[in-house]
C-alpha cells in the first residue's frame, strides 16, 4: 500500500524505528510530538478510494434482531430491501448477547395485557410509554414462533437462524460496513454513506425509507459486552436534524470486582446455552442502589471470613423504589447464588438479574441507557422519527417501552423483535409513495470529505488517546451514576473541549482506525447529551439519581427530556410530558 510522509520529513520506516524505544520517545519530543498528538502516517491512500452507488426502497441499517424482522418484513410487504451491518447479520450489537425472550401466551399468562401494562407503568415510576410497553407485549409470541420456526431456539450462536429467512428471501446483506452519515435532501431523509471496513471503498445508498436497527452504545467500558456500539445510528440522526430522547437513564448492569473485564468469564455459562423464552414476571433491576451505596459506604472488598457483602439492602437516602417491588432476589438469596446459575439464560425470572454474580464492580457498562428508553423520538407507534422516511426500532429507538429501569427479563429481546417487524412494514408502505430521491453532487463531496478527514491529516490525536480521557471524565461514579450540578458541569466542560478542540483533530492511519475515529465522534456526541439531560432532570427516578434533587418531582417532571440540534448547530432540550406524541 502506499505511504505517506509524517509533517517533519522522516521516512515511515526511520519513523517507526526510532518511536519503537525509550530513546525514540526522547528524540520525538525533541522533534516537537507529544505524546497525545502526533504524526499521522497512513498505511492507505485516500485518493486512491473508489466509491460504489446503491438503490432499494427499504435501507435496514443493523443485523441483529431488530434489523432481522425489519428487513423481513418490509420485503414480506414487497419492498426492495438493502442490509447493511458494521458488523454481522446475527452477531452484531447485544443481540448475541441476549439469552432470554419474553412471550407473552394469554392461555397462560398470570395477567392480562391491561394488567401487564399497568404494573410495568407501577415499576417504571410513570417514565414508560405505555402503548410500546402493551404492543411488546401483544406481539411477542408471534415474534418468538417465527424465530423458533427459524431454529432460533437450538443454538447459542444466532447467525444460522438468522440466515435462514434472509437466504430465502434474496435479500443482499453488506456486511463490515462503517456507516458515518445519513443523507437528507429537500427535507426528507434520502439514504446514507459508510466505507468497507474490508477494502478501501466508500458506499453511496439512495433509499426512499432507512430504518435504524443500530442498537444503542456506551463509552467502551469494562465488563459488559457493548465495545463495538457507540450510539452510531442515533448521532447521525442527531446530525440531521432528528429529536433524541432518554439520556439521563444508565444501565445498571456490574463486573465483578476480581476480574472486572473478563466478560466471557461472568457471562461464559449464559452464552453457552441457546436461548429460552420467558415468562411474566414485574421488576425494578439495575437501577442505581448499589452506585448509592457505593459512594456512601466505598467499594466492597472480598470477606476472609463468612458470606460476602450484601449489595442488595437499601441505604436511606438513595433511590426511591415503587411499592411492592424489593430489592434484590427473594428468599434471601444473592446474586451468585445457585438460582442464576441453574437458569443462566434467565429461565426463572425470581433470580437476580442474568451474569450479576459475585462481588460487583461499577461502570460495566457506562454510556448506556435501559434498553429501549434512549434514541429516535418516535412520532408514532411504528417508529417514524420527525424527518420523513427516517424509522428506528430496537435499541435504536427511545420508545420508553419499560421507562427508565428494568421491568421485565427478556423484553428487551422482545422488544427489538417486535419493533423491528413494525417499523419494517410501515418503512415499507411508505417506501411506496413518492419518486427515489437523488445524492446531489455537493453532498456526496462534503460527505466524503467529512468521511475520510482522519486518513488526511498530517498529524493529530488516536482514537485511543480521545476515548481514554473520555473514559476517565464520564466513568467515575459520582460522575456518571450518582450527580449533582457542581460536577456534571465540570464533565461538561471537559467534553466541550474534547468536543471543540481534539475532536476535529482525529487522525487515522488505516480504516480500523477510520471506523474509530468516527466512534470517538459518536462517544463524545452521547458523552454532551448525557450529561445536559442529568443537568436538566432536577429530580430523582428509576435510573436517574441527582444527589442534589434526591425526591422524585411528578409535578415538574413527569416528562422525558428530548434533545435536539438548533439552527446554529448548538444542542437544545425540551420537555415531552408522559403519554403525549411530540409535537
Amino acid at each position: 500500500m502506499d505511504t505517506t510522509r509524517p509533517s517533519c520529513g522522516m521516512s515511515r520506516r526511520n519513523f517507526m524505528t526510532l518511536a519503537g524505544g525509550a530513546a525514540g520517545l526522547a528524540a520525538l519530543a525533541a522533534l516537537g510530538f507529544s505524546t497525545e498528538c502526533t504524526a499521522n502516517i497512513p498505511e492507505i491512500d485516500f485518493r486512491k478510494m473508489t466509491t460504489t452507488d446503491h438503490q432499494t426502497h427499504v435501507l435496514v441499517v443493523g443485523s441483529g434482531i431488530a434489523g432481522l424482522f425489519a428487513a423481513v418484513k418490509a420485503h414480506d410487504a414487497g419492498a426492495d430491501v438493502i442490509m447493511v451491518s458494521k458488523g454481522r447479520l446475527g452477531s452484531s450489537g447485544q443481540t448475541p448477547f441476549a439469552r432470554g425472550i419474553f412471550a407473552y401466551d394469554p392461555a397462560t399468562a398470570t395477567m392480562d395485557l391491561d394488567t401487564f401494562t399497568s404494573q410495568v407503568s407501577h415499576s417504571a415510576m410513570g417514565t414508560n410509554n405505555p402503548v410500546f410497553t402493551r404492543q411488546m407485549a401483544e406481539h411477542s409470541l408471534a415474534r418468538v414462533k417465527e424465530l423458533e420456526s427459524w431454529g432460533f431456539f437450538k443454538s447459542p450462536l444466532y447467525a444460522k437462524s438468522f440466515a435462514i429467512p434472509i437466504q430465502e428471501r434474496k435479500i443482499p446483506v453488506m456486511e463490515r460496513i462503517m456507516l458515518t452519515h445519513l443523507v437528507r435532501e429537500k427535507g426528507v431523509i434520502a439514504g446514507a454513506a459508510g466505507f468497507s471496513l474490508d477494502e478501501p471503498k466508500i458506499h453511496f445508498f439512495r433509499a426512499k425509507t432507512v430504518v435504524l436497527c443500530t442498537g444503542a452504545g456506551g463509552f467502551k467500558p469494562n465488563g459488559f459486552p457493548i465495545c463495538d456500539l457507540t450510539h452510531d445510528g442515533s448521532m447521525m440522526a442527531y446530525r440531521i436534524g432528528a429529536k433524541i430522547t432518554g439520556k439521563e437513564w444508565n444501565d445498571g448492569h456490574g463486573a465483578n470486582l476480581k476480574h472486572p473485564a473478563d466478560v466471557f468469564g461472568q457471562w461464559g455459562p449464559m452464552l453457552q446455552e441457546p436461548p429460552n423464552k420467558v415468562g411474566v414476571g414485574i421488576r425494578h433491576d439495575l437501577g442505581m442502589d448499589m452506585n448509592y451505596q457505593v459512594y456512601r459506604q466505598g467499594p466492597g472488598g472480598e470477606q476472609p471470613d463468612g458470606p460476602p457483602p450484601d449489595h442488595t439492602m437499601q441505604i436511606s437516602g438513595g433511590p426511591i423504589r415503587p411499592a411492592g417491588l424489593h430489592q434484590g432476589p427473594p428468599d434471601g438469596e444473592r446474586p451468585g447464588d445457585h438460582a442464576r446459575e441453574k437458569n443462566p439464560g434467565g429461565r426463572d425470572h425470581q433470580g437476580p438479574p442474568p451474569g450479576m454474580g459475585g462481588i460487583p464492580s461499577g461502570g460495566a457498562s457506562a454510556g448506556l441507557s435501559i434498553h429501549k428508553s434512549e434514541g429516535l423520538v418516535p412520532f408514532n407507534s411504528q417508529g417514524a422519527s420527525n424527518i420523513p422516511g427516517l424509522y428506528a426500532a430496537g435499541d435504536a429507538l427511545g420508545s420508553h417501552m419499560a421507562g427508565g429501569i428494568y421491568t421485565q427479563i427478556g423484553s428487551s429481546l422482545a422488544g427489538s423483535a417486535v419493533q423491528g417487524a413494525i417499523a419494517g412494514e410501515a418503512a415499507a408502505r411508505y417506501a411506496q409513495t413518492g419518486t427515489m430521491p437523488s445524492l446531489s453532487s455537493a453532498q456526496r463531496t462534503k460527505i466524503q470529505a467529512e468521511m475520510l478527514a482522519p486518513l488526511r491529516r498530517d498529524r493529530g490525536y488516536s482514537p485511543a488517546w480521545i476515548t481514554q480521557t473520555l473514559q476517565s471524565v464520564m466513568i467515575p461514579n459520582f460522575v456518571l451514576y450518582i450527580k449533582k450540578e457542581s460536577l456534571l458541569k465540570a464533565a461538561l466542560t471537559y467534553v466541550e473541549e474534547l468536543r471543540d478542540h481534539h475532536q476535529p483533530m482525529l487522525k487515522a492511519a488505516d480504516l480500523h482506525e477510520l471506523r474509530l475515529a468516527h466512534e470517538t465522534a459518536n462517544m463524545i456526541l452521547n458523552a454532551e447529551m448525557k450529561l445536559r439531560a442529568s443537568l436538566m432532570r432536577k429530580e430523582s427516578r428509576c435510573s436517574h439519581f441527582r444527589l442534589d434533587y434526591p425526591q422524585m418531582d411528578t409535578k415538574n417532571w413527569n416528562a422525558w427530556i428530548n434533545i435536539y440540534r438548533g439552527k446554529d448547530g448548538s444542542m437544545q432540550l425540551e420537555k415531552q410530558p408522559f403519554g403525549t406524541w411530540p409535537a
